[in-house]
């Protein structure tokens, strides 16, 4: 047990303060020995202009080092030796060279460089665990979240005026799917320390009514998931085409009850991988960890749906289409503010997408966009094509409004400098398809209509008369919302849903595999992996 003294005068005796050999008085000594404390301090916590202005406003006191300190120091080694059970690097937070500062501060001096050392090691472990160690936008260039950083003067000034154990307790996501992907991460744990899942299925793909090893294999796999009670049939049963059913939701995947060729190979991932999408999960909810709105639009690209979420309850869903895998044209993640949306809107080609247009332009055809110049159309009849090439093409594109329109009927606007919206689409066969990346960047809705209708429930007495009635119109019109409500658009490859089910998504863009090379890189422990 780590014992540290106020600064009594037999503390700074047994400090080694000298007094008698001095001749100075005991409020000499004292005042000479909280100089040379917060001269400590004061050199310590320069490199951190937050914390140091913390230390400022104190005087320069100890926060650490003090008799009276003796909670807040368990609370951080507590805290730091249950570090690994929210999937953090716990090599950031090795405490041995803390507890060494603190068992050779035998003088004011090395007093003041210790308390500083605990500050900082606490600002580093606070700021992790509540928005994520990761900068993931220097990993991904897509990832533009702007991380919610706590003010470290903020930070210290509450966390000294408070209990410390229930403080730092509070740093972490305190959103129920964060408490539930913790929960998945310590039964995972537990299972692959057992074994894992045990044998994987060997077959490309089995039916109701198969029998033999694979189906038992199958059963197995399904049983350790937690789809099916305890079970000794080596038959395909009705039993086990439920528990493939409902594994297939889980995991995206069409749910038809056969375990066709992507549904083994889901079964097949090993509780490893399953650990380590669900410490990803972990730290994408850090990324996200404020009010994100009593009520949101909630975009999970790899999940390809768009929900409204109202008080933690999903109010609407529906089916979307996000960005091509191409590098240019993938959805970024980020969140902002939705303020309108526009009733038969125009399309402004972007300049990218411009590019595409541009030699069918020149050879006379791409008839349905207008030419645009400062905002106004441009015959092309008064054109000189003999002087425009597609190197130097000067006009913008626009698509007027009308069913062919590439946004569809209507666009639900929250301006990003991405140029990325929700909106309508004439190509709604996509949505009949599982993985469903095609746009350029935008999100593109099934039930557009029915998106706008909730909405505008919140505002208008009669939502679908007050849509149908502009859009009948073809006017291409700006509601304005009342309330602007937030969007999120993630990248969630692994949650866990309300009723406890461990849900996953393919990663459609190849985001995981760079994150999760850096968090190896930085030691985070995935059992099974390097453990």
């Amino acid at each position: 047990m780590l014992k540290f003294a106020k600064f009594s005068l037999l503390s700074l005796a047994l400090a080694g303060v000298p007094m008698a050999t001095t001749m100075l008085t005991p409020v000499q000594a004292e005042a000479q020995a909280f100089s040379s404390l917060r001269q400590a301090i004061a050199e310590a916590s320069s490199t951190e202009e937050q914390l140091a202005a913390f230390y400022r406003e104190r005087d320069f006191q100890p926060i650490w080092t003090t008799a009276d300190a003796a909670d807040r120091r368990n609370a951080l080694f507590s805290a730091l030796a249950e570090a690994s059970n929210h999937g953090l690097p716990t090599q950031r937070y090795d405490t041995t060279d803390l507890v060494a500062a603190f068992e050779s501060a035998t003088n004011p001096y090395e007093m003041g460089r210790a308390d500083v050392q605990a500050s900082l090691l606490f600002l580093r472990y606070a700021q992790d665990i509540h928005s994520g160690f990761l900068e993931p936008g220097e990993i991904v260039g897509d990832i533009v979240h702007t991380l919610p950083r706590r003010d470290p003067l903020e930070l210290f000034t509450e966390f000294v005026s408070a209990n410390p154990y229930e403080y730092i307790s509070t740093l972490a996501p305190q959103h129920p799917e964060y408490t539930r992907l913790m929960r998945a991460k310590l039964r995972l744990e537990r299972l692959i320390d057992e074994g894992g899942y045990g044998p994987t299925v060997a077959a490309g793909s089995l039916a109701p009514g198969a029998t033999g090893a694979p189906v038992v294999q199958l059963r197995n796999r399904l049983m350790a998931m937690g789809y099916l009670d305890r079970s000794a049939t080596a038959t395909y049963d009705v039993n086990l085409q439920q528990a493939v059913l409902e594994f297939q939701v889980d995991n995206g995947i069409t749910a038809d009850g056969i375990a066709g060729g992507e549904t083994i190979r889901a079964v097949n991932r090993s509780a490893t991988e399953h650990l380590s999408e669900v410490i990803l999960a972990m730290e994408r909810q850090r990324w996200l960890n404020f009010d994100r709105g009593e009520r949101h639009v909630f975009v999970n690209l790899p999940d390809f749906h768009v929900r409204v979420i109202d008080d933690g309850e999903i109010t609407f869903i529906t089916r979307s289409v996000i960005g091509s895998r191409d590098s240019d044209r993938r959805t970024p993640e980020f969140s902002d503010t939705m303020e309108h949306m526009v009733i038969n809107p125009s399309w402004y080609v972007p300049r990218s997408i411009a590019r595409d247009y541009i030699p069918r332009i020149l050879a006379g055809g791409a008839n349905h966009l207008e030419l645009m110049a400062n905002g106004r159309p441009v015959s092309r009849r008064n054109v000189d094509w003999s002087r425009v090439s597609a190197n130097n093409f000067p006009f913008d594109l626009r698509q007027p409004p009308g069913p062919r329109n590439a946004l569809g009927l209507v666009k639900f606007m929250f301006p990003n400098r991405w140029n990325i919206y929700l909106h309508d689409s004439p190509d709604q066969y996509l949505m009949t398809h599982e993985v469903r990346a095609y746009s350029a960047g935008c999100v593109r809705l099934d039930d557009p209509y029915e998106f706008a209708y909730h909405l505008l429930a919140a505002q208008e007495e009669d939502p679908q008369g007050f849509f149908d009635r502009i859009l009948n119109s073809g006017r291409e019109t700006q509601v304005n919302l009342d309330v602007p409500l937030p969007v999120h658009l993630v990248y969630w490859t692994a949650w866990v849903d309300t009723d406890g089910r461990l849900n996953f998504r393919n990663d459609i863009y190849g985001r995981n595999a760079q994150l999760r090379q850096a968090i190896e890189n930085l030691g985070v422990e995935i059992r099974g992996v390097n453990s």
